[in-house]
């Protein structure tokens, strides 16, 4: 089971996201919290796999609260949940280690695969929310949209074939082994590709390099439904 917690102010988010996830027979909801802290407090106590955090909350955030179980509890993943006219905070909390990115009104099923992607080690962007992330980046001084392509092309052919492959699957949002499975590979090979394109990028972190795969237009597209 994905031992998940759920963390927003509003009690009818908390609600419709514990509805959704319910539906899933391998996730199960551990604990809920209306702010940042009591989040934290709670990650600390559960030890979910997954902690879903709303963005904005009062007294501490879902960015902070995502940056202290990053570093106090790293084995819980952070999925975050995002409104249109976020995009400031979807960077923050990009740069803080989230792994996970959700449209508070997406479908059902994004939540439920982007809980799944996290709590596989994966990288998980809604195609929404990656859209919005690159065009949010053109539009802010960091160039145009044709100049950031290009340069994150630039980037990716500095990979090897293998490498852009494993990269294209990875900006789906799938995890080392379902990587593995796609491309006939064992899975310990995956993540040294992993390594290595982290490296190669210059990022971070799998979200991070997800926005590249978008920004360079080499995303996989979602096969049937991801194996577990």
């Amino acid at each position: 089971m994905i031992r998940v917690l759920i963390a927003d102010d509003e009690p009818m988010i908390r609600a419709g996201v514990r509805a959704v996830l319910a539906t899933a027979p391998d996730i199960d909801v551990v604990a809920e919290a209306a702010d940042g802290h009591d989040a934290v407090e709670l990650v600390h106590r559960h030890r979910p796999a997954v902690a879903v955090l709303d963005i904005r909350m009062p007294g501490t955030n879902g960015i902070e609260a995502a940056a202290e179980i990053r570093r106090t509890v790293p084995e819980t993943g952070v999925v975050m949940l995002t409104t249109f006219g976020e995009d400031d905070y979807i960077l923050q909390a990009l740069g803080g280690g989230a792994a996970g990115f959700l449209i508070k009104s997406g479908e059902p099923e994004e939540l439920i695969a982007g809980v799944r992607a996290v709590a596989d080690g994966a990288a998980y962007l809604s195609p929404k929310v990656a859209a919005r992330v690159v065009a949010h980046l053109s539009a802010t001084g960091a160039g145009a949209l044709a100049g950031r392509r290009t340069a994150a092309r630039e980037r990716v052919g500095a990979l090897t074939a293998r490498e852009r492959d494993v990269l294209a699957f990875l900006g789906s949002g799938l995890s080392n082994g379902q990587i593995a499975r796609r491309l006939h590979l064992v899975e310990g090979t995956v993540k040294a590709h992993v390594s290595s394109i982290l490296a190669r990028l210059g990022v971070d972190n799998r979200a991070a390099a997800a926005v590249v795969a978008h920004e360079a237009g080499i995303v996989a597209p979602t096969q049937p439904p991801l194996d577990r």
